[in-house]
């Protein structure tokens, strides 16, 4: 199991970008699908992307396609999320995920370990 520590959340206007950072340790990152998910107040924790562990494979949730791109360096044990044009509902807390396998799942049950988060508030 890895530990997840993410970075780089914060505040920011209607419009702009933030890119978010997931550091892990442990086992073997590369041989694992890794996540973003996100919660809003008083909402279930819902995928936002998936990278599986080559990062050749990746999936976006339909209310951020186009708008966020995922991806990960095997060599820095890291994995990312790239976000623009962010709009007032994408304020959630940040969650990194570990998958229990090399693919990526929207479920949230089926992912194995969680970072602590990282608040995202965009402003209108």
């Amino acid at each position: 199991q890895l530990e997840l520590v993410e970075s780089g959340g914060g505040l920011v206007q209607a419009g702009g970008s933030l890119r978010l950072s997931c550091a892990a340790s442990g086992l073997t990152f590369s041989s694992y699908g890794m996540g973003w998910f996100r919660q809003a107040p008083g909402k279930e924790r819902e995928f936002v992307a998936g990278i599986n562990w080559s990062g050749r494979s990746t999936d976006y949730a339909d209310s951020v396609k186009g708008r966020v791109t995922i991806s990960r360096d095997n060599a820095k044990n890291t994995v990312y999320l790239q976000m623009s044009s962010l709009k007032p509902e994408d304020t959630a807390v940040y969650y990194c995920a570990q998958a229990p396998n090399g693919g990526y799942y929207p479920r949230a049950s089926l992912w194995r370990s969680w970072g602590q988060g990282t608040q995202v508030t965009v402003s209108s």
